[in-house]
């Protein structure tokens, strides 16, 4: 990399998070880390060092997260990417998961990114420079059946990524979206996948497609390793795209998607168009 810059990853002590950390450092970039696990943080990613500070943050907490970005400031002076990493996926249809277990998904997976967001964007103003990276899923761009709500935290934060890269134009500051497929990550694993606690035997097709994701666990097709080298690269970019598709089938469910919304928006075109007063 041509130039050193400091890098904020959430959800840094697994999956993409790690992996973006290793290549980063490795690459002499200085990289500011947090894990809801400061152990397992460390061990996984190496203690603080000259170009690391490892923090543990709770993303649900505003105090918390708005230490941690003041902490990455006083240590590095400045701060150039962002990385919302951190997030899990929660499997059940909407009757079958109750409403902690909802907002709960929607705490981290949410309001967590908005809250990093809320926090730096001072910074990045001062700065008028900066890049904020969120990492969805295609889940946020067409979703599957058995998973409405971690689909609806994923639409949220692609929905909220739009937006804001017209608010932040202005000041410099660039907004990209990934929406990754299936990366052989751990994310399939009980440490990052929540599964509604009380099913409804009704829910067969639920259970089915439940069954299905949970038995590609370790063979998934993505190579996380590739994934967090085009995240990085796509940083380095003067004028890096609002939407980052990653995976062959990321990509042919987006463009599925396009169809079918082309299709469904036209079915009821006339109608649509004849709303007005004077129609």
């Amino acid at each position: 990399m041509e130039s050193k810059r400091t890098w904020f990853i959430t959800g840094a002590s697994k999956g993409f998070g790690l992996s973006l950390v290793k290549q980063l450092l490795a690459a002499g970039q200085r990289v500011v880390a947090t894990s809801r696990n400061l152990t397992e943080l460390v061990d996984a990613a190496g203690k603080a060092g000259e170009n690391f500070l490892p923090l543990q943050v709770d993303l649900t907490n505003e105090s918390s997260v708005a230490a941690a970005i003041e902490s990455a400031h006083t240590k590095f002076k400045t701060i150039d990417v962002i990385i919302n990493n951190a997030g899990y996926g929660i499997g059940g249809s909407i009757e079958e998961l109750t409403d902690r277990e909802t907002r709960d998904s929607f705490d981290v997976n949410v309001f967590g990114t908005i809250n990093v967001i809320r926090n730096v964007m001072p910074v990045l103003r001062e700065q008028q420079s900066g890049h904020i990276i969120n990492i969805a899923s295609i889940a946020g761009i067409t979703g599957v059946t058995g998973w409405a709500v971690y689909a609806a935290t994923k639409f949220s934060v692609v929905g909220l990524s739009e937006v804001l890269a017209d608010d932040v134009r202005s000041f410099g500051v660039k907004v990209t979206v990934v929406a990754p497929g299936a990366f052989r990550t751990s994310f399939l694993s009980n440490e990052s996948l929540v599964i509604a606690e009380h099913p409804i035997d009704a829910y067969r097709e639920v259970r089915e497609m439940h069954t299905r994701y949970l038995n590609m666990n370790g063979s998934q097709a993505g190579d996380p390793e590739k994934a967090a080298k085009s995240i990085i690269d796509i940083a380095r970019e003067e004028n890096p795209p609002l939407y980052l598709l990653l995976g062959s089938d990321a990509y042919d469910r987006a463009m599925s998607k396009l169809d079918k919304l082309e299709k469904e928006f036209k079915l009821n075109e006339e109608l649509s168009r004849a709303m007005a007063y004077n129609a």
